[in-house]
């Protein structure tokens, strides 16, 4: 990846007096024009490079720009190491591993590999959630339309879209694009998402209207869900919603939430089975009744 180049080609500069371009061009598996581009890609970036002509030539950073001997600090490539690491947990391990190696070629690395955060982002899926993802990141590199069989609340459907970013939120990753059928953003779980291909039609990337920048669909909190939860449950509110989710009663933890989807929250609310009872809205509580009602007739 050019990034990963780029910082490596960076990292060797700075802890270098003066390398070749023959050197970096073998060292990064390319040729010298893409060295040259490379150099005048960080030239761009503000990295002031000087290139030396002739016997003992080479290419260097300017000695004023050089003294402290670092653009990124060591904590800041601390967290470079560990974001590659996390990524590495569900992406090419070969192409993240060469960088790491970039990172630390000498015994004089910059920064200790050995990192002390550990980011593991792989799923019970992680083979076919590898293979999903680097095919998507081809797509959005190539800008070409990803068709795909998705199941949800609904059922299932076909759908292409123009793929923009690959998105790990919360617990899960996405993909998110503009669908073609739904003519309007969207955000597409990847567990969800089967029969993956990439299409030969290219297209022409959109801008991103700033309300959508958040990479969720958004809908107004329309209703009000209020809850009484058993003081056991209480380390379950706190990692769904934070320390300040609920107020202590003499009855339980009052629990006040706003939500727009009543089969989501209804779903919810079951999987705390007898520790919680809903006060309202009245029909929240009725839908629980009836699910429970059905479970219970399943095992007659």
């Amino acid at each position: 990846m050019k990034l990963d180049r780029l910082l490596g080609i960076l990292t060797i500069l700075l802890k270098n007096d003066r390398v070749t371009a023959p050197y970096l061009a073998e060292r990064f598996e390319v040729n010298r024009r893409t060295v040259g581009r490379d150099i005048d890609a960080l030239c761009q970036a503000g990295i002031p490079i000087v290139t030396h002509q002739g016997a003992g030539g080479g290419i260097s950073i300017a000695e004023g720009f050089k003294l402290d001997k670092s653009v990124l600090t060591t904590d800041e490539l601390s967290g470079i190491i560990a974001a590659l690491k996390g990524i590495g947990s569900v992406s090419d391990r070969s192409n993240i591993e060469r960088t790491l190696d970039k990172l630390n070629a000498n015994s004089d690395a910059v920064v200790s590999l050995r990192e002390p955060v550990i980011i593991d982002l792989a799923s019970h899926y992680k083979g076919q959630l590898t293979i999903k993802i680097e095919l998507i990141k081809s797509a959005v590199l190539e800008t070409r339309l990803i068709e795909f069989d998705y199941y949800y609340d609904k059922g299932e459907d076909h759908r292409r879209i123009e793929p923009y970013f690959v998105i790990f939120r919360r617990t899960a990753w996405y993909v998110f694009g503009f669908c073609i059928e739904r003519q309007d953003w969207r955000l597409f779980k990847l567990t969800r998402l089967w029969n993956l291909s990439l299409c030969d039609e290219p297209y022409t990337p959109r801008d991103i209207p700033p309300e959508r920048r958040s990479f969720v669909n958004k809908q107004a909190d329309e209703i009000k869900l209020v809850a009484l939860f058993d003081p056991s449950q209480r380390y379950k509110l706190i990692e769904y919603y934070g320390i300040d989710c609920y107020t202590e009663t003499g009855n339980g933890l009052r629990f006040e939430i706003g939500f727009t989807n009543r089969d989501y929250i209804i779903e919810w609310l079951l999987g705390f089975g007898g520790a919680v009872k809903v006060l309202e809205p009245e029909y929240i509580a009725d839908g629980i009744v009836s699910a429970a009602e059905k479970i219970i007739s399943n095992y007659k």
